[in-house]
């Protein structure tokens, strides 16, 4: 049976936890659950992870050890915790303290399961270490560029997305798969983004080459793009933008 670890502090890490609507809900769950002071603890890694370093020097600094980070990112992966366990290792071992960092992650989707990340907290089995964390190999996959003949870049701005474009970023990745398409030689290598502009046209995605925008406004015109640009190699001319008087 597994014991119960009793940690000093606990940090929720991932991004859209300070702004916006996700961070709005997140907010909630977590006040409701663990009450105000873990709203302190949380840590947006939006626009990067410096201030998660600070905060987990802070902690080893304070003794606020074992520290637990719950890792909240949706686009979480077997890399990402390894490369985030290496970095606590390296930034803890002046201190000699990496066997008080620990790590557990929750993937959840397109929205946090803030339930699902407390409860995590109760489960020690699930809970990684951050000693004698295997190296990042020198040569890796993720370090290449991808092979492709198009690059497709769909808008996940809030205007997009209120049009549509998560269901056409899913049923995009499901077509490109079932045709052989995806991420792969000859193939379409997609990347969700910010906002592209124009606003007012979109769901947009832009398609390079040629360097063609669409706008792509349901899954029947989804449908048309892949079987007529990304199988046959040619513009879908009733879905091309037009720039507006």
């Amino acid at each position: 049976m597994s014991v119960v670890r009793a940690y000093a502090r606990v940090l929720f890490v991932g991004p859209d936890l300070a702004h916006g609507s996700l961070a709005e809900l997140f907010q909630r769950q977590l006040l409701a659950l663990r009450g105000a002071s873990a709203l302190a603890d949380s840590v947006d890694t939006t626009a990067g992870f410096d201030g998660l370093w600070q905060r987990v020097t802070a902690c080893i600094d304070a003794g606020d050890l074992p520290l637990l980070l719950l890792d909240l990112d949706p686009q979480t992966s077997s890399p990402y915790l390894d490369w985030l366990r290496s970095e606590l290792q390296r930034l803890a071992a002046p201190f000699g303290v990496a066997d008080q960092l620990l790590v557990a992650s929750v993937k959840s989707g397109e929205q946090i399961d803030i339930a699902a990340a407390v409860a995590l907290i109760e489960r020690p089995e699930l809970h990684l270490g951050c000693v004698n964390v295997p190296e990042l190999p020198s040569a890796h996959a993720w370090s290449c560029i991808p092979t492709h003949s198009y690059r497709v870049l769909l808008c996940n701005g809030p205007r997009c997305t209120r049009r549509g474009a998560l269901p056409l970023w899913k049923s995009l990745r499901e077509q490109l798969k079932a045709a052989g398409k995806l991420e792969c030689a000859g193939g379409v290598h997609i990347t969700r983004t910010q906002c592209q502009f124009p606003c007012d046209q979109g769901p947009t995605m832009s398609v390079y080459p040629p360097g063609a925008w669409y706008q792509v406004r349901n899954s029947d015109e989804l449908t048309r793009l892949v079987e007529q640009q990304f199988i046959a190699g040619q513009l879908v001319p009733e879905l091309l933008m037009r720039p507006l008087d």
